[in-house]
């Protein structure tokens, strides 16, 4: 047994039991990952593999038994280089960082700032995409840690840890009906289109679990991934944007004006992930307590460790 074997059998439930692909991610020959899962099969006297011919086309039970050891074997040999790196070279090395737009673009920028001051030789990798293809990127061990409002917490093989608290916004040009100083409501909100984030992320369950209490179907004139295309949009008097109040900078958004919504939407919760069983080298502890003050080394540990960390 060894750990080709090993990843090709991964690897093969990765990308969909598509060998040419698992070839090209391994750097190998198609018949070579093929002979790879043979020997692992005829060493473990049981078949990992459905096969229709020459092709894959599913996971036997003794398969879908084995995988979860595979990757368990997999992850350590990897914790083990971490380990061995994290010792051998203090300080230097790559920490890969997924995070949505919304994370990097408006909460990330000083704790990078204050990061590459103390930690100048390690090599910072910044992933943006929704909440679950930061999910997935963290399982896949593309990333070191995921930053995110929503989804995170769903993963049974992510640490999930609470970082702030934070509220929506509602932003309209100068001169727009509803800064006319009466109370801010959902109903008042719903009589105009709408802007906002799309589905899964920033918040947007809040969004419309209050506006459906209220029996409202607001229209949506426009939904993005990001506050900067929403605030474009809204500027051009396509509608009423709703995005994290974070993403408002006065001087910066001179053509658009801000009202709170906190009372209308739920409170929103950023979370750090991390996968299960992960091994942390010493920078990526001293990145998240930059990130996030309260999550010392310490409180980390524990939560990898299955101890709960509160809300």
């Amino acid at each position: 047994m060894n750990f080709q074997q090993l990843r090709s059998v991964r690897e093969a439930v990765r990308l969909g039991f598509n060998l040419t692909e698992v070839a090209q991610a391994l750097h190998t020959s198609q018949p070579g990952v093929s002979r790879q899962i043979r020997e692992l099969e005829d060493e473990l006297g049981v078949e990992i593999f459905v096969r229709a011919g020459k092709r894959l086309t599913g996971l036997t039970p003794p398969g879908s038994a084995v995988l979860p050891i595979v990757e368990r074997l997999l992850q350590d040999a990897d914790n083990l280089k971490r380990a061995g790196a994290d010792y051998a070279q203090q300080g230097h090395g790559p920490l890969a960082i997924a995070a949505t737009h919304s994370q990097a673009r408006y909460a990330l920028p000083p704790a990078v700032r204050d990061f590459r001051a103390s930690h100048p030789d390690v090599q910072l990798q910044l992933h943006q995409g929704s909440p679950k293809q930061v999910a997935q990127m963290l399982l896949d061990g593309e990333a070191d840690l995921g930053i995110a409002t929503e989804a995170l917490a769903q993963y049974p093989d992510l640490v999930a840890l609470p970082c702030y608290r934070w509220t929506h916004a509602v932003l309209v040009p100068p001169g727009h009906a509803l800064l006319d100083g009466q109370a801010l409501t959902l109903q008042r909100l719903a009589a105009f289109p709408l802007i906002t984030y799309d589905a899964g992320y920033t918040g947007r369950t809040h969004i419309d679990e209050a506006f459906a209490r209220e029996g409202l179907g607001p229209t949506l004139a426009l939904t993005a991934m990001d506050a900067d295309v929403i605030k474009t949009y809204v500027e051009l008097g396509l509608g009423v944007g709703i995005v994290a109040s974070i993403a408002y900078d006065e001087e910066r958004d001179r053509g658009l004006r801000a009202l709170d919504a906190r009372h209308l939407f739920a409170v929103n919760m950023t979370r750090l992930a991390l996968k299960r069983g992960a091994y942390l080298r010493g920078y990526v502890y001293d990145f998240i307590e930059s990130f996030a003050p309260t999550l010392t080394r310490g409180v980390v540990q524990r939560a990898l460790e299955g101890g709960a960390v509160e809300d």
